[in-house]
């Protein structure tokens, strides 16, 4: 079964690691170890148990374990917080009903709706650090970053800091950095962005007795993780992603994103409002393109998407349009310029 039994035409993504495109392509070991995951039944408490150790040795930190997605590790982590190990109050959730802390703080300049995650749990959402305080939320990346305490301030709170770093790789330093090196009690990373595992699939890293907290939330146990069950394929899968990722010279794959942008930049030379930016979509450390439009900007984008190949970019703004060379495949970096002189052109 390919894309085009179902008529549809993939689509070049020049925008981002964005879920609503498929997170991500996978690293080369991923789809063997998924399907060897698959050729066999396999005790999955343990097995999630050992991936997380072995998670934990990778990165450096006390523990980890696999979830769904980011979001999920969200919740997770939340719960976590909420009642520890403690499997009759997990049970009880989200009735946070009797809980000496009920609250989890999540500063007002870093909603973005993500704290969905957090009411979930049952647990109120507060933008004050207070004695009903279970955890504070806090967002990496720029974009999360004007009006917000710091993380070094958050943490000398002493109230656990879980850390959304969900789209923060590159660099790869975001699994270890939040919690081994600045004291938050958990990182919680997608799997299918920058690592390229399975899209399904995300990650919490940080004290031990947070990740056994998750694990008491989740499958098998019947509390709110219940449903958000990771399979023994995506197990297998993330954790070949993290090691592949971690084998990578990070310092080459960096200077190969500004190779593309270079290239771009000089094929896009002579027309107006074209310039570099940095950093990316998320704040990873690399630059991509900005191409300043105006208000046809969206139907330059419209007609990117509808040509052949079909090509995604990013949104800056109302009028801009951004090029990310993270996830564009070397045979993918001429038709991508091509198609944007193309339609600028029309």
């Amino acid at each position: 079964m390919t894309y085009q039994d179902l008529g549809i035409r993939p689509v070049i993504n020049a925008a981002a690691t964005l879920t609503a495109l498929g997170g991500s392509v996978l690293a080369p070991p991923v789809a063997a170890a998924m399907t060897e995951a698959g050729r066999h039944f396999v005790d999955l408490a343990e097995l999630q148990r050992k991936v997380g150790d072995r998670l934990a040795e990778l990165t450096g930190n006390e523990a980890g374990y696999v979830t769904c997605g980011a979001w999920a590790g969200t919740v997770h982590a939340v719960a976590a917080c909420l009642v520890g190990t403690d499997l009759d109050l997990a049970m009880r959730l989200p009735d946070t009903s009797g809980l000496a802390r009920d609250e989890v703080v999540v500063f007002p300049a870093q909603r973005k709706g993500y704290e969905e995650a957090v009411r979930l749990t049952g647990a109120k959402l507060s933008s004050e650090i207070g004695p009903r305080t279970a955890a504070v939320l806090w967002y990496a990346g720029p974009r999360f970053a004007d009006g917000a305490p710091g993380l070094a301030e958050a943490v000398a709170t002493g109230v656990p800091v879980i850390v959304d770093a969900a789209a923060q790789i590159p660099p790869i330093a975001s699994l270890w950095r939040h919690t081994v090196e600045l004291g938050a009690a958990a990182v919680v990373v997608s799997g299918g962005k920058g690592l390229r595992g399975p899209q399904s699939s995300g990650l919490v890293l940080g004290r031990r007795s947070v990740i056994e907290g998750c694990r008491v939330n989740g499958s098998p146990h019947h509390g709110v993780g219940r449903g958000m069950k990771v399979g023994k394929e995506e197990l297998l899968g993330l954790l070949a992603a993290v090691e592949w990722t971690l084998a990578q010279d990070e310092t080459s794959v960096l200077a190969g994103y500004e190779a593309v942008v270079d290239r771009w930049l000089a094929g896009l030379a002579g027309i107006p409002g074209v310039e570099r930016g940095y950093p990316s979509e998320a704040g990873q450390p690399h630059s991509r393109v900005i191409v300043h439009i105006g208000p046809n900007r969206d139907r330059v984008v419209a007609g990117l998407l509808a040509g052949d190949p079909r090509v995604a970019v990013g949104m800056l703004g109302e009028q801009a349009i951004a090029l990310n060379p993270q996830t564009v495949a070397e045979d993918e970096v001429e038709p991508v310029l091509t198609a944007v002189r193309r339609v600028l052109r029309r």
